[in-house]
């Protein structure tokens, strides 16, 4: 996963990513303590270690065993170079492996919460836990250390794991069997903190100000005099982008508005209000609905979708680009979540989850190059960046909505009835958001039209139309989210209003889906 090449992080915490589902906590926690981190497959960890020059590394979890052949490994150089290292869960049982302890496969397996005894100070445990003290943590381990390395000491047993926490305290290594990371350890995050502060010794000043001023740079050196197009789409990772990008590079940026047919009402105009209002940024508006909706009707497949929204939007740029007389460079709003839920590290599900994002590179024939400014960052820290760059808090505060719009939002065949069905439909849901207060507290909330008819009685008549789905999640970076807890008179409102003023829906119903790590959402 590589990062924005030229952006030079000199005070950095290297995650090497094994397959755990929650891999990107760390850096969540790690971030939270002001440091920068960034995650690498284990696949590629020794180019990045060389790469990064890390002041400390960090070993995740993982779904493979260490007994099996093959299982994956750190490379020799994180436990050769003299930094710190912390191994969490298979990360602990890697680390024991690679020098010279020993893990076995079958004893008592620990899921879910557990108690860890502290049985001796340490530097990780520093103002945190003290020994003879018992906290809750949490597991999820099948195997487990039988024999830890020359040098190392037990800190902290569990009822399924005699080693649940060891220290080489000489050479800065720890490992911990219970994952620190989630919140379900509720002192986790402060053993993460005093590991990148106290132990790898970094000052925590990774704030925006400084990636604003290291991207800017970074920006400079790799565009040069080339020209670049903006992938702009309204919401506020493009958005974004867009105001870093025009910061370093002024007039050799235009920014590209395509109404694809698939926004929200009104959308397109409002962005384009806001941005020629309040903005001095060159911006084409393509009205391409059209070609979109006549590509996708009567398309039902997920993945076609998005494979045939990307292509269309790849050939649209393509062209704008040729009427500008040529360009050098793409933008786009890529973030952290996008990359990471659009690589497969150990071969899981992950490859399709996020298919018409552009993040494995362009076409050759368009003879341009990515720039992804923000690639490195998780969607509350695109927020404060676009606080630093000074944008108005009720478009930073904006809900996400994903590049393929309404088209994954109507799951089944797409056509244009359907499209103006839940297009009216989502207005009116997120009016009643707004009028109740609501929307700040909500990260996410949309409409969904499902492809299910129903009989159903209005007045004297029977009807037979579309169900309608409304999704309201509250989350921090994107990575995770649980659904939003309604008052049922809200959903009440809102439901009556949805069937009164839109003909093609005759019933509403609530998701209460969670999203963990790596989920796809609806299609």
């Amino acid at each position: 996963m590589p990062a924005m090449k030229n952006t030079a992080h000199t005070d950095a915490i290297l995650i090497i990513d094994f397959g755990s589902q929650v891999t990107q906590l760390i850096a969540r926690r790690v971030r939270e303590a002001g440091v920068y981190s960034e995650i690498v497959p284990f696949q590629s960890a020794a180019e990045a270690f060389s790469r990064l020059q890390p002041k400390g590394v960090i070993l995740s979890g993982s779904p493979a065993s260490t007994v099996d052949i093959g299982s994956p490994r750190a490379p020799d150089v994180v436990f050769s170079a003299g930094v710190p290292v912390l191994g969490i869960c298979y990360g602990e049982q890697t680390m024991c492996a690679q020098l010279g302890g020993k893990v076995e496969a079958g004893h008592h397996r620990e899921f879910g919460r557990a108690f860890l005894e502290i049985e001796d100070d340490c530097s990780l445990f520093e103002n945190v836990w003290a020994k003879g003290t018992r906290h809750q943590v949490w597991m999820s381990h099948g195997d487990r250390v039988t024999s830890i390395p020359d040098g190392f000491k037990i800190v902290g047993t569990s009822s399924g794991a005699p080693f649940a926490a060891i220290a080489d305290e000489a050479r800065k290594f720890y490992a911990v069997q219970f994952h620190p990371e989630v919140v379900h350890t509720p002192d986790g995050a402060k053993l993460l903190r005093n590991f990148v502060r106290d132990i790898v010794g970094l000052k925590g000043d990774w704030t925006m100000a400084a990636y604003r001023e290291q991207a800017v740079e970074a920006i400079r050196k790799q565009v040069g005099k080339g020209k670049v197009i903006c992938a702009l789409s309204g919401g506020v990772d493009s958005s974004v982008a867009a105001l870093l990008i025009h910061e370093a590079v002024g007039d050799q940026l235009t920014c590209i508005l395509v109404d694809h047919g698939l926004m929200r009402k009104n959308e397109a105009a409002d962005v384009v209000a806001m941005f020629r209002e309040h903005y001095n940024l060159p911006l084409i508006l393509v009205n391409a609905s059209d070609r979109f909706i006549g590509a996708l009707e009567g398309e039902s497949d997920p993945e076609k979708k998005r494979k045939t929204i990307g292509r269309l939007f790849i050939e649209v740029f393509e062209e704008e680009a040729k009427k500008l007389g040529g360009a050098d460079f793409l933008a786009q709003g890529t973030l952290y979540p996008d990359v990471i839920e659009s690589v497969s590290f150990t071969g899981g599900p992950s490859v399709t989850i996020k298919s018409h994002h552009n993040v494995g590179g362009l076409p050759e024939r368009m003879n341009m190059k990515l720039v992804e400014p923000l690639r490195e960052l998780f969607k509350d820290e695109v927020r404060e960046l676009g606080r630093e760059l000074g944008l108005p808090e009720s478009f930073i505060g904006r809900h996400p909505f994903p590049g393929p719009g309404l088209a994954i939002r109507c799951p089944g065949g797409v056509t244009r009835e359907k499209l103006e069905i839940l297009r009216e439909a989502d207005a009116i849901y997120l009016d009643e958001i707004r009028k109740a207060g609501l929307y700040d507290a909500i990260w996410q909330a949309f409409a969904v039209l499902l492809p299910v008819q129903t009989v159903g009685v209005m007045g004297d008549g029977r009807t037979y139309e579309f169900v309608c789905a409304l999704r309201a999640v509250t989350s921090v970076d994107g990575m995770t989210a649980d659904f939003y807890h309604y008052d049922m008179n809200f959903l009440g409102n809102a439901a009556t209003r949805i069937i009164n003023e839109v003909r093609g829906i005759n019933r509403v119903v609530y998701d209460v889906t969670s999203k963990p790590p790596g989920t796809i959402e609806w299609e």
